[in-house]
């Protein structure tokens, strides 16, 4: 039911009963899809000022009492996440309404589609497209599993696509109905998942770990690549065979671009055994990121850098080792990349200031009254201390701070600093504390030693 979360307004179904004027506290704006056994609305929280999209069960809609015990326990498994999982490649669940008459889920409302219409072999998105949203995908199912969670319906129509202006920006995993939670009590169903997309194991009922959804994912990305699905059978027996005995056909010559590398990543995220797969989704997630930067896949229409490569490179940073997965994403999204030639500018002394700059690749080095007094690469930043200032006058720079090596920046500045959240400004601060130890320290040394720094 998926499908329906990211259905854009102009393209609301028409076709139905008629629309209720609200559900619960929420407003109805229109019907966005329907499924066996519920129905998808797009609302609007006054409270909290935003569009959601709510999934509700349709009243008397099993008619038989076993479909009716697992409507129930599916709904069971998503409500139990509200507000749980905080992830920007992850749909938020904000809240479950257990009605007696048609239970309900409000949940985030993404504007796009699934990733469904880009399985057709006339709708194929670039290879370099397809690397990026398995990135994404492996680094946030990784996260969902550290929350002791194994999706166990990773398909394209559970994954969805974020479009801006025609083009598709993000991704975001949604449905977790299957969800199995290694951290429950309760009984909880097992065999369920999509057939074409379920890992050998998954389909006997065995035990499973982070690795059945690395093979619905390695699923999903042969399907996204190849045009067509990784196993078809008009009848699920030979489905069910194909899963357990055959070996996928390799990808390379299947389309222009496809590298061996390429196919080799995908076809060991569905190799048979679980212990042949990767180790874990950082593994995984590595693998997928070096194709871009060991230039594995071609680069089309993002010539520019991806969101991949920002992260594996801020991954790298000392400044950023103490930064989780998800506070990396937000550093990716909302700082300001910027490149910057030999002899640019980054400060000049007596200019007033509040940006500050983190240095990614490339060197700069400081100048007091035309002495060179410090000589700053990756990983250490520079213009914090304008930006910690308290008073206007202190956050004059006192200091010329010139590109000496072709660089890359990560520049914040207050008001882009307030969006980010209260965890990530707090690692922020540690660190800039850290760095402020350290030059307090270095300052230390110039007094006792003069002659041994810089």
């Amino acid at each position: 039911m998926s499908a329906a979360l990211t259905a854009s307004a102009p393209a609301l179904s028409a076709a139905g009963p008629p629309l209720p004027a609200a559900i619960g506290k929420y407003r109805v704006l229109g019907r966005l899809g329907d499924g066996a056994t519920s129905e998808v609305f797009l609302a609007f929280d006054d409270f909290q000022n935003r569009s959601v999209a709510i999934k509700r069960v349709r009243a008397g809609s099993a008619a038989d009492p076993l479909d009716t015990h697992y409507s129930a326990r599916f709904f069971a498994a998503e409500a139990a996440l509200v507000g749980r999982l905080q992830h920007p490649n992850v749909v938020q669940i904000f809240d479950a309404v257990p009605d007696p008459l048609a239970p309900y889920l409000v949940m985030e409302y993404v504007p796009g589609s699934t990733l469904r219409p880009y399985c057709r072999a006339d709708q194929l998105l670039s290879l370099e497209l397809i690397v990026e949203i398995g990135f994404k995908c492996a680094m946030a199912l990784g996260y969902v599993y550290r929350q002791g969670l194994i999706h166990r319906d990773v398909k394209p129509a559970n994954l969805l696509a974020v479009l801006h202006n025609g083009t598709i920006t993000d991704v975001k995993i949604s449905d977790f109905g299957s969800v199995l939670n290694l951290q429950s009590d309760v009984t909880q169903i097992h065999r369920v998942g999509s057939l074409a997309y379920m890992s050998p194991e998954q389909l006997d009922g065995g035990t499973l770990d982070c690795r059945a959804d690395m093979y619905s994912l390695g699923a999903v990305l042969y399907h996204l690549v190849a045009g067509r699905p990784l196993f078809d059978a008009q009848v699920q027996s030979a489905m069910m065979h194909q899963i357990y005995n055959v070996k996928p056909a390799s990808l390379t010559g299947i389309r222009a671009g496809v590298t061996a590398a390429l196919d080799a990543v995908i076809q060991r995220a569905l190799h048979k055994q679980p212990d042949q797969r990767y180790a874990d989704w950082n593994e995984f997630a590595q693998a997928i990121s070096a194709l871009v930067t060991t230039q594995q896949v071609p680069r089309g229409q993002f010539q520019g850098v991806l969101d991949s490569e920002r992260f594996t490179l801020l991954r790298t940073l000392e400044f950023f080792q103490n930064f989780g997965d998800v506070e990396l994403w937000e550093v990716v999204h909302r700082a300001r990349w910027q490149r910057f030639h030999f002899g640019h500018a980054l400060y000049r002394k007596g200019e007033e200031g509040s940006n500050f700059h983190i240095i990614a690749q490339g060197e700069v080095e400081v100048f007091r009254d035309g002495k060179k007094v410090a000589q700053l690469g990756a990983g250490t930043s520079v213009g914090e201390m304008a930006y910690l200032a308290p008073s206007a006058e202190l956050k004059k720079h006192s200091t010329d701070v010139i590109v000496t090596e072709p660089a890359t920046t990560i520049s914040f500045a207050p008001d882009t600093l307030t969006h980010l959240s209260a965890n990530t400004r707090h690692l922020f601060h540690d660190s800039f504390i850290k760095v402020l130890v350290r030059r307090l320290h270095s300052a230390h040394e110039q007094l006792a030693h003069p002659r041994r720094i810089f």
